[in-house]
């Protein structure tokens, strides 16, 4: 499977509490964490998301809290992958449960910049930058947990 997106990007330590603040936590209905997924980092995200866009952000992205609204706020609001040098293990873990695709990946990558992922060769090409560099792919188990939507849906059918 691969996507191609623009870059959304953000820094490093982006934490759970801004990809989707607590006073939302009592929905959890996708749509109404998406209307307010990075408010509290970024106000114009929402306006300016579109499906299929690539959220890329620095080191420990979605450090904080246990909560996996944030994959699910990020995941409904359009974004198709998100990209980061690395990942708070509960995010990339509840990232995986909801069906929403993340790579590691240490490359210069810029706001607004269009990317290639193919998740099943671990490829990663900055189409705009046209460099492009490896990352490990994931097991195919986990990569059909993501493709079903999540790791609900991936048990509704063998793995």
């Amino acid at each position: 499977m691969a996507i191609t997106g623009k870059v959304i990007r953000y820094g490093d330590n982006v934490d759970t509490d801004v990809i989707i603040p607590a006073r939302y936590l009592n929905s959890s209905d996708p749509k109404e964490l998406a209307a307010h997924c990075m408010e509290d980092l970024d106000k114009t995200f929402v306006d300016r998301v579109r499906p299929g866009d690539i959220m890329v952000g620095g080191q420990n992205f979605g450090c904080g809290s246990s909560r996996e609204h944030a994959p699910i706020a990020i995941k409904a609001s359009g974004i198709a992958c998100v990209v980061a040098k690395s990942f708070a293990r509960i995010f990339y873990r509840n990232a995986i449960n909801t069906g929403l695709p993340i790579v590691e990946f240490d490359g210069e990558i810029d706001e607004g910049d269009q990317l290639e992922i193919d998740f099943e060769k671990g490829l990663l090409k900055n189409l705009s930058k046209g460099s492009e560099g490896n990352f490990p792919p994931f097991p195919e188990f986990l990569q059909k947990i993501i493709a079903a939507g999540g790791l609900f849906k991936a048990m509704e059918e063998p793995l």
